[in-house]
Order: structure tokens, then C-alpha cells, then sequence
């Protein structure tokens, strides 16, 4: 994730933090050359339940330049990264150029954990799958 002078805010999300409904912690991305990059962070999540909750609480930190604020994820099917940026204090995908993200239908109970489901390039001579109508579609948040 990417914000400008988000030091502050950002330090309590490099701990470890049983309290939140996500599980994991961002790292500082370090530049080639001091001084010159400090405003990414990264993390990894193995499993989708441990990444609940993490956009409703990014959405809950006080930003110092909210309009900076854009959130990078790559799930494990994604061909490519997609992007979030605050809009009315919400954090929203944005719709990129020659993706598009595809989705399975909804599981019958809440036992499985939301599927968010996966972003595909639509400009590599591909044949892409069958998109699920959104009446079909896991409405909960995945991440």
C-alpha cells in the first residue's frame, strides 16, 4: 500500500494486533536510495480469514492525505494487481484498463469465508471465463 506521510498512522500496523479482525502486519518498503521513498508498505496473507476485516480498517485510520491512500492486492488467481483508493472515506476498486474481475457464485451458507473473486487481463488473446450475474455473487466484503 502506498500513502504519503503515513509513518505515524501506519506504526501501530507493523505489530502483531489480536485485537483486529485481520491477522498479519506491513513492513516499511525500503528505496534503493535513502530518503527518497518512504511512503509503501507491504504485507502477505496465506488465507482468506485472515484478511477480513483489512479494508474496513485501513478505512478506519486517520489518514494525514487520504486522496494518497491506494492499496495494491494481488490474490493467488489474479493475473494482475488491483487497486483501492479512498473515495467518500470508502475504499473502492478501481476499475483498470483491460482488466476484469470475474466471480463465482456465492456459497450456500456463511462457512466459507467471501470469495472476492479474481482479476483477469482481458487484452491477452485469452479466453475468459463466464461471468456470474450479481444476484449470484458473495455480497460480503472479502477483505
Amino acid at each position: 500500500m502506498l500513502a504519503l506521510y503515513a509513518d505515524e498512522v501506519m506504526e501501530p500496523l507493523t505489530h502483531d494486533d489480536g485485537d483486529r479482525t485481520w491477522r498479519g502486519r506491513f513492513v516499511p518498503i525500503q528505496s534503493q536510495w535513502v530518503g527518497s521513498f518512504g511512503f509503501g508498505w507491504a504485507t502477505e496473507f496465506e488465507k482468506m480469514r485472515s484478511r477480513a476485516g483489512l479494508l474496513e480498517h485501513l478505512e478506519s485510520v486517520p489518514w494525514p492525505h487520504p486522496g494518497s491512500v491506494q492499496v495494491l492486492i494481488h490474490d493467488q488467481d489474479d493475473e494482475c494487481f488491483g487497486l483501492w483508493m479512498l473515495h467518500d472515506s470508502k475504499l473502492v476498486e478501481i476499475a483498470l484498463p483491460h482488466t476484469q474481475r470475474f466471480h463465482q457464485p456465492a456459497p450456500r451458507n456463511e462457512d466459507f469465508p467471501p470469495d472476492p473473486g479474481y482479476l483477469l487481463r482481458t487484452d491477452q488473446g485469452h479466453i475468459l471465463p463466464e461471468q456470474t450475474p450479481e444476484e449470484l455473487r458473495d455480497r460480503r466484503p472479502s477483505w
